[in-house]
């Protein structure tokens, strides 16, 4: 299970990784998010969502994340990426927010941007205690398609693991009966 964790995430960095990466400052995103997980007594639920990068991640951060998943797997991938200085965070209205470690930017062949946001997920008292099957699943990952006219669609994985089918370029569940949140309407706002 590891391993295909391993595997999946290095599927991802490297998607960010694969074209480069276009500087720039602070940018803001809100998206209409749903949540449609109804499986073993999941939330469902929807609304808004307010992503903000303040900085973007540097290839050497980039290469620091593939060395300790390469070299020493999930765990040290974790460490490396709760070390990394806060890329910026997101949040709903009615929450202080949670702080994002990895941004990166690509353009996409057709125009505008696949964005790619990996942090820790926050792990409750309960769940580190008790350790359910969750627990092995540390990461929040976040894909972003935006248009050249600042509009676009996304995916945020939450505790599930996620794989890369590299002939559609698109992010997939391994288990389609657990989904992802989407991100509907995503908009980027005012820089």
């Amino acid at each position: 299970m590891r391993k295909a964790l391993v595997i999946t995430l290095a599927a991802c960095l490297a998607a960010a990784a694969g074209a480069a990466q276009t500087r720039g400052g602070r940018e803001r995103f809100t998206a209409f998010a749903v949540n449609l997980d109804a499986s073993a007594g999941a939330r469902t639920g929807a609304g808004v969502v307010e992503i903000v990068v303040q900085r973007w991640s540097s290839d050497a951060e980039r290469d620091r994340l593939f060395t300790a998943l390469a070299e020493q797997g999930p765990e040290k991938l974790l460490d490396t990426l709760q070390k990394l200085p806060r890329a910026g965070y997101i949040r709903t209205p009615n929450s202080i927010g949670y702080d994002l470690h990895f941004a990166r930017k690509a353009p996409l062949d057709e125009g505008g941007e696949r964005i790619v946001i990996a942090t820790d997920r926050y792990i409750s008292f309960w769940e580190a205690r008790n350790r359910p099957r969750s627990i092995d699943y540390p990461f929040t990952v976040i894909e972003m398609r935006i248009n050249r006219d600042g509009a676009g669609e996304g995916k945020m994985s939450l505790a599930t693991k996620i794989t890369l089918d590299k002939d559609k370029k698109m992010l997939e569940l391994e288990n389609y009966g657990t989904q992802p949140v989407l991100l509907q309407n995503v908009k980027r706002e005012g820089q």
